[in-house]
Parts: structure tokens; C-alpha cells; sequence
């Protein structure tokens, strides 16, 4: 396996413009990481996601170690993951780590058994972990393109995308806090709203009161 990525240097951090990554069937070093939110928020979701990811890739191995602290992984190994928290960290607090989100993965296999959701209209959040990183926002929609899904983009979206407000714990007052979860929630044209963070759906459901929120991955 190997990960290649053009960057700029952006006035916000590291714009990745292009990557690619390239998967062979029996690659070594591959792990699945789903991450400490999702095993407490879906933790069902879990093995069913495991169970997939093996059928394309064998060798894949199970790696449930928290990205606050060192993966103790081989260099050169590449983890998936599921949260937009744990695919910043390990990539940039890591030497000799890689990472890939599921949605990438998923967005180019060919044997996914999409739902079909027949038109229904949402929005989406894009996370601030991976805002400067287009090609998850694209793998994103692209899924949600497969289980024909339209969706109504906010104003603010993708690299110009706008916090949640949950990064502004604790430095902040709740007022402030709350005003900017409701500031964010009230950007979104839809009553339904797609994240990819599970930290941003307690924002968008405190901001908004009356949105439906889910992760991706349900």
C-alpha cells in the first residue's frame, strides 16, 4: 500500500489538494481504528464494519488504541478510521502513520449493500478535524449520493466550514458556547443533518432542539 498526498500550505493549516492511495487486496500494516466515540455511541456498528473490511481486505487487523496516545504501530502502517478526531491526530502527532477514513474506503469499493433512501433531502456539517481535506467531504457525499440521498448544502461547508461550537469547551462561558451550537445548527437548510464527528451531533442537537442528527456510519 502506498499514500500519496499534494499539499499547500493554507492560511488555516495544510490544504491537502490531491491524495492518492492505492490497495491491494493482502496488504500488511492495515488497521481498523474505530475510534472511542463510536464504540460508545454504535458500538454494534462495530464488528458489522470489521466483517466488511476484512472481506476486501484479509489482513486487515483490529487496532483499538486511543489516538491521545501512541499507536505503537510499525512505520509505514495506515489505520482507517471513522472519526475525523482520530484521523488528525494520528496522522499528525505519529511518525511513519498514515491514515484513511472509512467513508474513502467505502465511496470506491463496489460491492457495498447501499439502503436506499429514495430522495430524502438533508444537510451536512463537515467536522473542523478534517476541514482542510476535500477528499473526505467528497467520499462523504458520495456515499450519500449512492443511497440516493440529495442533499442541501449550508452556506458553510467543506474547507469553509464552521465549528460546531463543541471545540470551544472549556474556555468559553456555556452562554457562548450554546450560542455558537445554536449559530451553527440555524446555518442548516434541512431538518436533517449528516455529521461525521460524534461530537457534532450533541452540538447540532443542542443547537438545533428539533433537528434529526446522525453519524454517517448508522
Amino acid at each position: 500500500m502506498s499514500v500519496f498526498e499534494k499539499k499547500i500550505w493554507g492560511n488555516d493549516g495544510i490544504l491537502v489538494l490531491a491524495v492518492e492511495r492505492m490497495f491491494s487486496k493482502n496488504t500488511a500494516n492495515l488497521f481498523f481504528n474505530p475510534g472511542c466515540a463510536l464504540s460508545l455511541y454504535r458500538p454494534e456498528n462495530i464488528e458489522e464494519i470489521f466483517r466488511y473490511l476484512q472481506s476486501n481486505y484479509p489482513q486487515i487487523q483490529m487496532h483499538n488504541v486511543c489516538c491521545r496516545h501512541n499507536p505503537q504501530l510499525p512505520d509505514g502502517s495506515i489505520i482507517i478510521n471513522v472519526c475525523a478526531g482520530c484521523d488528525r491526530r494520528f496522522r499528525t502527532l505519529y511518525d511513519g502513520i498514515s491514515t484513511i477514513s472509512l467513508w474513502e474506503i467505502i465511496d470506491k469499493l463496489d460491492d457495498f449493500p447501499f439502503p436506499d433512501y429514495h430522495g430524502m433531502e438533508v444537510s451536512i456539517h463537515d467536522p473542523c478535524p478534517v476541514r482542510n481535506t476535500p477528499v473526505v467531504h467528497e467520499a462523504v457525499r458520495g456515499l450519500l449520493q449512492k443511497m440516493n440521498i440529495k442533499v442541501i448544502e449550508a452556506e458553510k461547508i467543506g474547507t469553509n466550514s464552521v465549528c460546531c461550537g463543541d471545540s470551544l469547551y472549556p474556555n468559553y462561558d456555556m452562554e457562548k458556547i450554546h450560542t455558537a451550537m445554536k449559530n451553527r445548527a440555524d446555518s442548516m437548510p434541512c431538518e436533517k443533518v449528516v455529521v461525521y464527528c460524534v461530537s457534532c451531533i450533541k452540538s447540532i442537537q443542542i443547537g438545533g432542539g428539533f433537528q434529526t442528527v446522525d453519524h454517517i456510519s448508522s
